[in-house]
């Protein structure tokens, strides 16, 4: 069955959860679910792209899992490198641009080279916006923000009066993207755990129980669907559906 392209989300934003269970339950090692997880990212990038997707955020790496063994911890950058080696020519050939958004110099030096490549080779591209959320956490982004304010404050290139929520949105690592419209976490765990915080206020959520592994094509198609007939209220008495919403505007201080 055909996706319905009218009402999209332009951002989705999805926590790519059940690898290591999904290994588990086939008495495997927890990086063998990890490489089947990087299969379902290549998979899931090119239905988002061919669908008109215009920002995919995955939370590959958050700030808490730097407290998984360290052969796990250094498999998944493995496990990077590899992806952005193999995928970031097939990425450009379809105009897909590559950032990331965290603590970059927390992450090995091969992987910041990596990453850099990547990114240069498709800046120019004018299709998906693919983002990598890499030692990531939204409340150490928030942080960072106040931070920043803070001193441009205490230096007089601002006041404290200018500070509004589109100012403070302009100084987190997302600045310049659309908020989520849709955030979805795979295997069946319920919980938001420290991703995109600020961001999400509006976002629709879907808990989908498929561990991400087997989260394919046909399980992406199921949630976007789903969004498309959620009621998106905003706060407000009377919603609309979400195919004639438009992304709340953000203005930059």
């Amino acid at each position: 069955m055909e996706l319905d392209r009218a009402g999209l989300p332009r951002h989705v934003a999805i926590i790519m959860d059940g690898n290591g269970r999904w290994a588990a339950k086939r008495h495997m090692p927890r990086i063998f679910g990890h490489q089947k997880g990087a299969d379902t990212v290549s998979e899931i990038v090119e239905a988002a792209a061919e669908w008109g997707i215009e920002v995919l955020t995955l939370y590959a790496f958050s700030s808490e899992n730097w407290g998984r063994p360290t052969l796990e911890v250094d498999g998944l950058f493995s496990l990077l490198i590899e992806y952005l080696r193999s995928e970031t020519e097939r990425l450009h050939e379809q105009g897909i641009r590559l950032t990331a958004i965290g603590d970059r110099d927390r992450l090995p030096l091969n992987v910041q080279n990596q990453l850099d490549q990547s990114e240069r080779f498709t800046r120019h591209n004018q299709g998906m916006r693919l983002v990598l959320a890499l030692s990531y956490g939204g409340r150490a982004d928030i942080v960072a923000a106040c931070k920043t304010i803070a001193r441009e404050v205490a230096s007089g290139n601002m006041s404290w009066q200018d500070v509004s929520e589109e100012c403070f949105s302009s100084f987190l690592s997302t600045w310049d993207l659309p908020h989520p419209d849709l955030l979805i976490r795979t295997s069946g765990e319920q919980r938001i755990s420290n991703f995109l915080l600020w961001e999400i206020a509006y976002a629709e959520m879907i808990f989908s129980p498929v561990m991400w592994p087997d989260f394919d094509r046909h399980e992406f198609q199921k949630a976007l669907e789903e969004y498309q007939q959620r009621d998106r209220r905003y706060g407000l008495v009377c919603g609309k559906p979400a195919s004639e919403v438009q992304e709340l505007g953000r203005q930059p201080c």
